[in-house]
Protein backbone atom coordinates (compact mmCIF):
# COMPACT_ATOMS: atom_id res chain seq x y z
CA UNK A 1 0.00 0.00 0.00
CA UNK A 2 1.66 3.42 -1.23
CA UNK A 3 1.56 6.45 1.30
CA UNK A 4 -0.79 8.18 -1.10
CA UNK A 5 -3.15 5.48 -0.69
CA UNK A 6 -3.23 5.58 2.98
CA UNK A 7 -3.03 8.96 3.23
CA UNK A 8 -6.29 9.10 0.88
CA UNK A 9 -7.91 6.57 2.95
CA UNK A 10 -7.37 8.49 6.02
CA UNK A 11 -8.89 11.65 3.86
CA UNK A 12 -11.84 9.53 3.29
CA UNK A 13 -12.23 8.09 6.67
CA UNK A 14 -11.64 11.65 8.44
CA UNK A 15 -14.40 12.99 5.72
CA UNK A 16 -16.96 10.22 6.78
CA UNK A 17 -16.21 10.96 10.42
CA UNK A 18 -17.06 14.64 9.40
CA UNK A 19 -20.38 13.65 7.56
CA UNK A 20 -21.72 10.72 10.39
CA UNK A 21 -21.19 13.95 13.42
CA UNK A 22 -22.89 16.37 11.12
CA UNK A 23 -26.39 14.89 11.50
CA UNK A 24 -26.18 14.74 15.84
CA UNK A 25 -25.05 17.96 15.34
CA UNK A 26 -27.97 18.95 13.65
CA UNK A 27 -30.15 17.23 15.76
CA UNK A 28 -28.65 18.98 18.70
CA UNK A 29 -29.21 22.44 17.35
CA UNK A 30 -32.95 21.59 17.63
CA UNK A 31 -35.19 23.06 19.49
CA UNK A 32 -33.64 26.27 19.94
CA UNK A 33 -37.14 28.08 21.09
CA UNK A 34 -40.03 26.63 22.65
CA UNK A 35 -42.29 23.98 20.99
CA UNK A 36 -46.04 23.66 21.33
CA UNK A 37 -48.45 20.18 20.37
CA UNK A 38 -52.13 20.93 19.42
CA UNK A 39 -54.47 19.40 21.01
CA UNK A 40 -58.10 19.30 18.86
CA UNK A 41 -59.96 19.13 22.37
CA UNK A 42 -60.88 21.26 25.34
CA UNK A 43 -58.64 20.49 28.30
CA UNK A 44 -59.03 17.44 30.70
CA UNK A 45 -59.93 14.50 28.13
CA UNK A 46 -56.93 11.94 27.54
CA UNK A 47 -56.02 13.47 24.38
CA UNK A 48 -55.05 16.54 26.31
CA UNK A 49 -53.87 14.25 29.18
CA UNK A 50 -51.66 12.42 27.38
CA UNK A 51 -50.48 15.27 25.54
CA UNK A 52 -49.31 17.17 28.65
CA UNK A 53 -47.50 13.90 29.82
CA UNK A 54 -45.56 13.45 26.72
CA UNK A 55 -44.95 17.33 26.70
CA UNK A 56 -43.38 17.12 30.24
CA UNK A 57 -40.95 14.41 28.76
CA UNK A 58 -40.58 16.52 25.42
CA UNK A 59 -39.38 19.56 27.45
CA UNK A 60 -36.74 17.81 29.89
CA UNK A 61 -35.22 16.05 27.01
CA UNK A 62 -34.88 18.92 24.68
CA UNK A 63 -34.26 21.59 27.29
CA UNK A 64 -37.05 23.88 25.61
CA UNK A 65 -40.77 24.11 27.39
CA UNK A 66 -43.11 22.80 25.10
CA UNK A 67 -46.47 24.56 25.30
CA UNK A 68 -49.80 22.78 24.99
CA UNK A 69 -52.45 24.55 22.99
CA UNK A 70 -56.15 23.37 23.13
CA UNK A 71 -58.21 23.84 19.57
CA UNK A 72 -61.61 22.45 20.06
CA UNK A 73 -64.21 22.04 17.40
CA UNK A 74 -65.41 19.53 14.64
CA UNK A 75 -64.65 16.50 16.14
CA UNK A 76 -61.01 17.82 16.33
CA UNK A 77 -60.89 18.90 12.94
CA UNK A 78 -59.95 22.34 13.52
CA UNK A 79 -57.16 22.25 15.72
CA UNK A 80 -55.90 19.70 13.00
CA UNK A 81 -56.20 21.60 10.62
CA UNK A 82 -54.25 24.26 12.13
CA UNK A 83 -51.13 21.68 13.05
CA UNK A 84 -51.75 20.69 9.04
CA UNK A 85 -50.71 24.45 7.95
CA UNK A 86 -48.26 25.82 10.79
CA UNK A 87 -44.54 25.51 9.53
CA UNK A 88 -42.82 22.39 9.01
CA UNK A 89 -39.96 22.63 11.58
CA UNK A 90 -40.85 20.86 14.32
CA UNK A 91 -42.01 23.04 16.47
CA UNK A 92 -45.33 22.36 15.97
CA UNK A 93 -46.64 19.04 16.70
CA UNK A 94 -50.66 17.68 16.91
CA UNK A 95 -51.52 15.18 19.12
CA UNK A 96 -53.81 13.35 16.86
CA UNK A 97 -56.00 10.20 17.72
CA UNK A 98 -58.43 8.12 16.20
CA UNK A 99 -61.31 10.60 15.22
CA UNK A 100 -58.96 13.11 13.55
CA UNK A 101 -57.16 10.47 11.94
CA UNK A 102 -59.25 7.65 11.10
CA UNK A 103 -62.45 8.73 11.40
CA UNK A 104 -63.14 12.36 10.62
CA UNK A 105 -61.90 11.68 6.27
CA UNK A 106 -65.46 10.36 6.00
CA UNK A 107 -67.40 12.33 8.43
CA UNK A 108 -66.81 15.81 7.00
CA UNK A 109 -66.58 15.99 3.45
CA UNK A 110 -64.68 19.24 2.78
CA UNK A 111 -62.17 18.13 6.00
CA UNK A 112 -59.45 20.69 5.67
CA UNK A 113 -56.56 18.50 5.88
CA UNK A 114 -55.78 14.73 4.44
CA UNK A 115 -54.71 12.86 7.42
CA UNK A 116 -52.16 11.26 5.22
CA UNK A 117 -51.20 13.86 3.28
CA UNK A 118 -51.05 16.69 5.39
CA UNK A 119 -48.98 14.89 7.91
CA UNK A 120 -45.97 13.29 8.44
CA UNK A 121 -46.16 10.69 11.33
CA UNK A 122 -43.69 11.22 14.39
CA UNK A 123 -44.72 8.64 17.29
CA UNK A 124 -47.45 6.11 17.96
CA UNK A 125 -47.78 7.12 22.16
CA UNK A 126 -50.83 5.18 23.34
CA UNK A 127 -54.02 3.18 22.84
CA UNK A 128 -56.99 3.02 25.02
CA UNK A 129 -59.04 0.02 25.03
CA UNK A 130 -63.08 0.42 24.74
CA UNK A 131 -65.08 -1.34 27.13
CA UNK A 132 -68.59 -2.61 26.62
CA UNK A 133 -70.83 -2.51 29.90
CA UNK A 134 -74.19 -2.28 30.35
CA UNK A 135 -76.48 -1.47 33.58
CA UNK A 136 -76.91 -3.88 36.33
CA UNK A 137 -80.27 -4.47 35.57
CA UNK A 138 -79.67 -5.58 32.21
CA UNK A 139 -80.24 -9.07 32.65
CA UNK A 140 -77.21 -10.38 30.27
CA UNK A 141 -73.61 -11.62 31.96
CA UNK A 142 -71.48 -11.62 28.50
CA UNK A 143 -71.45 -10.51 25.67
CA UNK A 144 -72.83 -13.87 23.75
CA UNK A 145 -75.98 -13.06 26.37
CA UNK A 146 -76.52 -9.33 25.30
CA UNK A 147 -76.60 -10.36 21.31
CA UNK A 148 -78.87 -12.93 21.49
CA UNK A 149 -80.75 -10.76 23.62
CA UNK A 150 -80.41 -7.89 20.89
CA UNK A 151 -81.61 -9.96 18.26
CA UNK A 152 -84.42 -11.14 19.93
CA UNK A 153 -86.01 -7.47 20.89
CA UNK A 154 -84.19 -4.96 17.98
CA UNK A 155 -83.94 -1.89 18.77
CA UNK A 156 -85.43 -1.93 21.95
CA UNK A 157 -81.98 -2.19 23.78
CA UNK A 158 -80.50 1.72 23.52
CA UNK A 159 -76.71 2.20 23.58
CA UNK A 160 -75.19 5.82 24.79
CA UNK A 161 -71.92 7.57 22.77
CA UNK A 162 -70.74 11.07 23.47
CA UNK A 163 -72.11 12.37 19.81
CA UNK A 164 -72.79 11.08 15.98
CA UNK A 165 -69.27 10.48 15.04
CA UNK A 166 -67.63 9.63 17.94
CA UNK A 167 -64.97 6.69 18.95
CA UNK A 168 -67.95 5.23 20.96
CA UNK A 169 -70.85 5.88 18.29
CA UNK A 170 -68.64 3.89 15.71
CA UNK A 171 -67.16 1.33 17.91
CA UNK A 172 -70.80 0.32 18.52
CA UNK A 173 -71.43 -0.01 15.15
CA UNK A 174 -68.66 -1.65 14.45
CA UNK A 175 -69.92 -4.37 16.77
CA UNK A 176 -73.28 -3.99 15.20
CA UNK A 177 -72.02 -4.44 11.37
CA UNK A 178 -70.26 -7.80 12.42
CA UNK A 179 -71.95 -9.55 14.84
CA UNK A 180 -75.63 -8.43 13.30
CA UNK A 181 -77.75 -7.45 15.86
CA UNK A 182 -79.68 -3.92 16.44
CA UNK A 183 -79.56 -1.10 19.39
CA UNK A 184 -80.54 1.79 19.13
CA UNK A 185 -78.18 4.85 19.59
CA UNK A 186 -78.64 8.09 21.73
CA UNK A 187 -76.16 10.52 21.20
CA UNK A 188 -74.75 12.88 23.69
CA UNK A 189 -72.92 16.03 23.98
CA UNK A 190 -69.78 13.96 25.63
CA UNK A 191 -68.93 10.63 27.18
CA UNK A 192 -69.78 12.23 30.78
CA UNK A 193 -73.72 12.32 30.29
CA UNK A 194 -73.61 8.88 28.50
CA UNK A 195 -71.93 7.33 31.40
CA UNK A 196 -74.37 9.29 33.71
CA UNK A 197 -77.48 7.63 32.03
CA UNK A 198 -76.29 4.21 31.68
CA UNK A 199 -75.65 4.50 36.03
CA UNK A 200 -79.11 5.46 36.22
CA UNK A 201 -80.31 3.50 33.53
CA UNK A 202 -81.79 5.40 30.69
CA UNK A 203 -80.10 3.69 28.49
CA UNK A 204 -78.01 0.12 28.29
CA UNK A 205 -75.34 0.00 26.69
CA UNK A 206 -71.96 1.57 26.91
CA UNK A 207 -68.89 0.66 24.07
CA UNK A 208 -66.23 3.50 25.54
CA UNK A 209 -62.79 3.92 26.90
CA UNK A 210 -62.07 2.64 30.06
CA UNK A 211 -61.23 5.51 31.88
CA UNK A 212 -64.70 7.25 32.64
CA UNK A 213 -66.29 3.92 33.10
CA UNK A 214 -63.54 1.57 35.58
CA UNK A 215 -64.87 3.70 38.87
CA UNK A 216 -68.55 2.70 38.22
CA UNK A 217 -67.40 -1.35 37.04
CA UNK A 218 -65.24 -1.41 40.36
CA UNK A 219 -68.59 0.00 42.16
CA UNK A 220 -70.83 -2.63 40.23
CA UNK A 221 -73.20 0.28 39.02
CA UNK A 222 -72.30 -1.08 35.59
CA UNK A 223 -71.23 -4.74 33.98
CA UNK A 224 -68.41 -5.19 32.07
CA UNK A 225 -68.50 -7.83 29.24
CA UNK A 226 -65.74 -7.48 27.03
CA UNK A 227 -62.90 -5.44 26.05
CA UNK A 228 -62.16 -4.34 22.48
CA UNK A 229 -58.14 -4.95 22.57
CA UNK A 230 -56.82 -8.09 21.37
CA UNK A 231 -55.64 -9.00 24.88
CA UNK A 232 -56.91 -9.15 28.29
CA UNK A 233 -56.52 -5.77 30.51
CA UNK A 234 -54.45 -5.94 33.79
CA UNK A 235 -57.13 -3.42 34.69
CA UNK A 236 -60.11 -6.04 34.46
CA UNK A 237 -58.19 -9.42 34.06
CA UNK A 238 -61.74 -11.03 34.54
CA UNK A 239 -63.27 -9.32 31.49
CA UNK A 240 -63.10 -11.51 28.04
CA UNK A 241 -61.98 -9.63 24.85
CA UNK A 242 -64.61 -9.36 22.25
CA UNK A 243 -62.66 -12.19 19.92
CA UNK A 244 -63.06 -14.23 23.43
CA UNK A 245 -66.81 -14.39 23.26
CA UNK A 246 -67.25 -16.64 20.75
CA UNK A 247 -69.78 -14.78 19.05
CA UNK A 248 -70.22 -15.11 15.14
CA UNK A 249 -68.49 -12.22 13.39
CA UNK A 250 -66.49 -11.65 16.60
CA UNK A 251 -62.83 -13.25 15.38
CA UNK A 252 -59.96 -10.73 15.36
CA UNK A 253 -62.37 -8.03 16.90
CA UNK A 254 -60.63 -5.39 17.82
CA UNK A 255 -61.19 -1.19 17.80
CA UNK A 256 -59.14 0.58 20.56
CA UNK A 257 -58.56 4.17 21.12
CA UNK A 258 -55.23 5.20 19.78
CA UNK A 259 -53.12 8.25 20.23
CA UNK A 260 -49.61 9.63 18.72
CA UNK A 261 -48.04 12.78 18.14
CA UNK A 262 -47.94 14.23 14.07
CA UNK A 263 -46.00 16.89 12.21
CA UNK A 264 -46.87 19.24 9.47
CA UNK A 265 -45.89 17.02 6.21
CA UNK A 266 -42.43 18.29 4.59
CA UNK A 267 -40.90 18.36 8.41
CA UNK A 268 -37.24 17.43 8.25
CA UNK A 269 -36.43 13.71 8.76
CA UNK A 270 -33.79 14.16 11.36
CA UNK A 271 -36.07 15.82 13.10
CA UNK A 272 -38.85 13.75 13.07
CA UNK A 273 -36.17 10.67 13.90
CA UNK A 274 -35.27 13.06 16.94
CA UNK A 275 -38.67 13.41 18.35
CA UNK A 276 -39.78 9.68 18.32
CA UNK A 277 -36.74 8.77 19.61
CA UNK A 278 -37.30 10.76 22.49
CA UNK A 279 -41.01 9.93 22.58
CA UNK A 280 -40.24 6.36 22.50
CA UNK A 281 -37.35 6.81 25.50
CA UNK A 282 -40.50 8.54 27.53
CA UNK A 283 -42.72 5.59 26.75
CA UNK A 284 -40.52 3.37 27.52
CA UNK A 285 -39.91 4.67 31.56
CA UNK A 286 -41.72 3.21 34.22
CA UNK A 287 -42.76 6.80 35.45
CA UNK A 288 -45.00 7.89 32.19
CA UNK A 289 -45.73 4.00 31.76
CA UNK A 290 -47.65 4.38 35.30
CA UNK A 291 -49.00 7.91 34.03
CA UNK A 292 -50.64 6.62 31.42
CA UNK A 293 -51.74 3.37 33.29
CA UNK A 294 -53.51 5.93 35.68
CA UNK A 295 -55.54 7.31 32.42
CA UNK A 296 -56.54 3.40 31.43
CA UNK A 297 -53.72 4.38 28.39
CA UNK A 298 -50.91 1.29 27.13
CA UNK A 299 -47.68 3.04 26.10
CA UNK A 300 -47.16 2.13 22.32
CA UNK A 301 -43.29 3.26 21.54
CA UNK A 302 -43.20 2.95 17.86
CA UNK A 303 -41.06 4.22 14.78
CA UNK A 304 -42.47 7.01 12.40
CA UNK A 305 -43.47 4.23 9.84
CA UNK A 306 -45.42 1.88 11.53
CA UNK A 307 -47.75 4.48 13.26
CA UNK A 308 -48.21 5.43 9.42
CA UNK A 309 -49.27 2.46 9.04
CA UNK A 310 -51.94 1.63 11.84
CA UNK A 311 -53.52 5.26 10.28
CA UNK A 312 -53.33 3.65 6.77
CA UNK A 313 -55.52 0.46 8.08
CA UNK A 314 -57.52 2.44 10.26
CA UNK A 315 -59.02 5.26 7.70
CA UNK A 316 -61.02 2.38 5.56
CA UNK A 317 -62.59 0.20 8.26
CA UNK A 318 -63.69 2.75 9.69
CA UNK A 319 -64.48 4.44 6.42
CA UNK A 320 -66.60 1.48 6.02
CA UNK A 321 -68.68 1.21 9.61
CA UNK A 322 -69.28 4.65 8.58
CA UNK A 323 -70.91 4.04 5.20
CA UNK A 324 -72.34 0.67 6.48
CA UNK A 325 -73.97 2.55 9.35
CA UNK A 326 -74.94 5.77 7.69
CA UNK A 327 -73.35 7.76 9.92
CA UNK A 328 -73.93 11.62 9.34
CA UNK A 329 -73.02 14.69 11.49
CA UNK A 330 -76.52 16.05 11.08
Amino acid sequence: MTFLSTRRQAILAGAGSALSMALPAFAQAFPSKPMRIIVPFTPGGSTDVLARAIGLELSKALGQPVVIENVPGAGGSIGAEKAAKSPADGYTLLMGHIGTLAINPSLYPKLGYDPQRSFTPVAWMARVPNVLVVNAAVPAQTLKELIALAKAKPGQLSYGSGGNGSAAHTTMEYLKMQTGSSFLHIPYRGTGPSVNDLVAGQIQVLFTGIPALLTHIKSGRMRALAVSSPRRLALLPDVPTVAESGVAGTKGFEADQWYGLMAPAGTPAEVVALLNQQVNKALSSEEVRARLAAEGAEATPASPQVFGQLIAKEIPRWDRVIKSARITLD
